[in-house]
């Protein structure tokens, strides 16, 4: 139920995040009730600025990182281990993606049991 609660949280904070960067740029809701998750694409402005604000910090304190799954862009230079493992910070995934000038993110947020037990899934997404 903490989970549950926190995660309805953690999306209303995004959302207002994005919100709050201009009615031109509000992140785009995605929610996939087949594969239990809701997300939101986040532009490149809306990553940048959560990347660059509190957020990744807190939804760490609450949400281990072996609960957060990572979809990495090919080109990413984020240490992967040799079964796939992701060794780095939720801010270091959305700061890669915000470094470049397309980059962005889609942030999911899995029911509760789904996803091999992660409760947050970040894919970045650029092309230059």
């Amino acid at each position: 139920m903490r989970i549950a609660l926190f995660g309805a949280g953690l999306f209303a904070a995004v959302a207002g995040l994005a919100l709050g960067a201009g009615q031109a740029s509000a992140g785009v809701p995605i929610v996939q009730p087949d594969q239990g998750r809701i997300g939101m694409h986040l532009s490149h402005e809306e990553t940048a600025m959560v990347a660059s604000g509190p957020l990744p910090a807190v939804v760490s304190m609450f949400v281990p990182l072996n609960r957060m799954g990572a979809g990495l862009h090919p080109e990413t230079r984020i240490y992967r281990d040799d079964n796939g493992g992701v060794h780095a910070s939720l801010r270091q995934v959305l700061m890669e993606a915000a470094q470049h000038p397309d980059g962005s993110v889609v942030v999911f947020l899995n029911a509760p049991g789904t996803r091999g037990g992660r409760v947050l899934d970040v894919y970045q997404n650029w092309t230059r």
